[in-house]
Formats: structure tokens, C-alpha cells, sequence
């Protein structure tokens, strides 16, 4: 469905991504862990077009993306959750969920929509006259997540959606991950949570220094004792 080819993305003169090469296969959820610094959100950014790479290729479904305005790659069916949710504070649950759909055109796909997401978080339901500003942490994400599935993406890209949320919430975000792909949405995660991302997902890539220095089935890479030494804190 996606991959990537030798990728070089640049901040100015910073050489954030040195050649980053991977793929994401159609009803997979790939994981992408690594310290902070390593260039996984950047590579998300690439993907989406918000950072485009100076080299390599961003293909999608066949398609080439890697000159691809974010518009255009959000019209192909790839939407992303970034860091830090990102939600309007000032628009209401509702109003946020519809900014996810800005591009659809298709009145009974966008209430449905809706629903799903409704149902997928049933507390924002209760809460979709309110001011996203003014919800809990995990209720934002659970926002954010809902607000990219308005845009009823072929892949889903999520950057870090443990972030800052207690474990019990944590848990069931990662719940409604499995539950989102079992339900046909192929997804890419980054997140530094990496025994939680590796426990869900079907294969992994270690960054470092936006270079790719490991990879393989994610049961494999739990198991690696680089891996378990450097991410999972175990020896």
C-alpha cells in the first residue's frame, strides 16, 4: 500500500532523514519506534507531504506522492493524528469532527461518519456541543482520531497517541488502534511506547538518527536484545 524510498527530508541545512526506505502492506499495522530526535515524526510529516523529502519516493497504492500537495495526498486516502492532538479549542466536538470531512462531498458518508465515530467513543457523543478545548487529554485524542477517520482514509497515520494520557486511557486507545484496523484501516504508528506498539502492530522499524537500523515482525523485534535493552528497558 505504502512505501517509501530512500528518503532524505531536511529542516534548512539539517539532514533529518538520511535515506529512509520502508513499506506498509495493505491491513497491516506497522510501528515506528525510536528516541526522540530520530525523525519519526519527520517521516510521518514527509508522507504526508507537510515536510516533502529533496530525495527519494513516497508511493501510495501505485501512485507516486512525493510532490503531492497535503490536500491532494488527503483526497488519496492517507490522513494522519499528529503529536500533540492538534484539535480546534474554539470549535465544538462536532465542529471538529466535521473539519475531518472538509473535503467530502458525500452528505450520507459524512453522517455516518459521524456515527462511527460516535460509536467508536461514546464520550464524545456526550460531549459534541462542548469546546474541544476544554476536554480531558484522552478525550481530545479519542477527538483527534475520530476527526482523521471523518476523512474515511485507506491508511491511518498516528504520531504518538500515548502522549501525556494515564494507562488505563492509554490502553484503551490502543484497543480502538486494533479495533480501527480490524476494521479494514491499514495503520502506521509512531510512538514511543514501543512495548505497547510493538504488542499491536504486525511489524516494526527502529529509527536512529533518521536512518532505519532495524527491522522484521514486531514479535521478532520485541525479542531483539538491542531492542528490549534500548526501548523496552528490560535486559
Amino acid at each position: 500500500m505504502l512505501e517509501l524510498h530512500d528518503i532524505h527530508t531536511y529542516y534548512g541545512n539539517i539532514h533529518a532523514l538520511k535515506g529512509v526506505s520502508l513499506r506498509v502492506e495493505k491491513g497491516e499495522i506497522v510501528c515506528l519506534i525510536g528516541a526522540n530526535g530520530a525523525g519519526k515524526t519527520t517521516t510521518l510529516m514527509s508522507i504526508s507531504g507537510v515536510t516533502p523529502p529533496r530525495r527519494g519516493r513516497v508511493s501510495f497504492q501505485g501512485q507516486d506522492l512525493t510532490r503531492c500537495s497535503t490536500e491532494r495526498i488527503v483526497a488519496r486516502g492517507i490522513t494522519q493524528v499528529p503529536e500533540g492532538r492538534m484539535i480546534f479549542p474554539r470549535l465544538t466536538v462536532r465542529e471538529n469532527l466535521l473539519m475531518g470531512a472538509y473535503l467530502r462531498k458525500d452528505k450520507a458518508g459524512v453522517a455516518a461518519g459521524e456515527k462511527r465515530a460516535y460509536e467508536l467513543f461514546p464520550v464524545l457523543r456526550e460531549r459534541r456541543s462542548q469546546l474541544g478545548g476544554t476536554l480531558s487529554g484522552g478525550e481530545q485524542q479519542m477527538l483527534a482520531i475520530g476527526r482523521a477517520l471523518m476523512a474515511q482514509p485507506a491508511l491511518l497515520l498516528l504520531d504518538e497517541p500515548s502522549l501525556g494520557l494515564a494507562p488505563m486511557i492509554v490502553e484503551n486507545i490502543f484497543e480502538i488502534i486494533k479495533q480501527i484496523n480490524a476494521e479494514g484501516t491499514t495503520v502506521m504508528l509512531v510512538e514511543q511506547n514501543a512495548q505497547m506498539a510493538l504488542q499491536i502492530s504486525h511489524r516494526g522499524y527502529v529509527l536512529e538518527t533518521g536512518v532505519v537500523t532495524l527491522e522484521g515482525p514486531s514479535r521478532q523485534l520485541l525479542a531483539d536484545p538491542k531492542v528490549r535493552s534500548a526501548y523496552l528497558g528490560l535486559d
